[in-house]
């Protein structure tokens, strides 16, 4: 019987890293464009002359390369944190657990995603680096990338449990992938939402010159240089292609994530 347990545990970790890997490299290709678009409002050397509608690829093969292991890094300690303390404790405590899951596991996939996102932000942006970047640099916006995606994970995956939830306890029924895709739309829309002065700071640490004094580029700082440049519109920049591409992006993201632990276990379990 504990064998047993063990086996399933270790199936379900591989049926999270394949599925993991698979949406995230799906819908980062998919939706590469908008993210593009979204990164070149929100950068400090303005919309134009960070290359506007061209080039809207620009940037791809690093994400190419980074997606699939970060979404997979995020989904294994995920539902690997889950499976651990879910059966320890009683299910009104469930919504901490998927919070700290989510916590644990987006600190975990930045150790991939930062060094990515800086290589691709700064090719979106068509800034032309002329010599390799440093490790401080392609690192140096791992704490605003962690801040911004906590508080986005820390939202989104204990929402789209809880719609899951919901949905299930409405309908009597288990929640099937395509449910699961718009619970995971809907979660992502709220999470983006909220987050966007985040990932303006964000996309402004990446971007700036490699050789920025440490305290140029800061969350803080860069808060308060949009806001005192631009006002409460500026730290909305790229608010409208960020939600309606993440939204987009969630709904498939989610939908075939779920769709695709479905075919994983049943090959699994045949």
């Amino acid at each position: 019987m504990h064998e047993n347990n063990i086996s399933a545990k270790k199936n379900a970790v591989v049926v999270s890293l394949i599925s993991g890997a698979l949406a995230g490299m799906t819908v980062d290709l998919i939706f590469f464009p908008v993210d593009t678009l979204k990164t070149r409002l929100q950068s400090q050397h303005g919309f134009l002359k960070s290359g506007g509608f061209k080039r809207l690829y620009q940037g791809l093969s690093p994400v190419m390369i980074g997606s699939g292991p970060s979404a997979a890094l995020f989904f294994v300690t995920y539902e690997g944190t889950k499976q651990i303390f879910e059966p320890l404790m009683s299910q009104q405590y469930h919504s901490i657990i998927h919070m700290t899951a989510a916590s644990m596991g987006e600190s975990v996939a930045c150790l991939i995603r930062v060094p990515v996102e800086v290589i691709k932000q700064r090719k979106q942006a068509l800034i032309g680096d002329t010599h390799r970047l440093a490790i401080k640099t392609l690192y140096r916006g791992y704490g605003s990338t962690v801040i911004r995606d906590l508080p986005f994970g820390l939202i989104q995956m204990p929402l789209w449990e809880y719609f899951k939830l919901c949905w299930t306890r409405y309908t009597n029924r288990d929640c099937s992938p395509s449910a699961a895709a718009a619970c995971g739309g809907l979660s992502v829309a709220i999470s983006a939402t909220i987050t966007t002065p985040l990932d303006v700071a964000k996309t402004r640490i990446m971007l700036s010159s490699t050789t920025a004094d440490k305290s140029e580029v800061t969350i803080s700082a860069m808060l308060k240089e949009v806001y005192r440049n631009n006002g409460i519109r500026g730290l909305f920049a790229g608010f409208t292609p960020r939600v309606c591409g993440f939204t987009m992006g969630g709904i498939v993201f989610f939908g075939l994530y779920e769709k695709m632990r479905e075919i994983c276990t049943s090959v699994l379990y045949s």
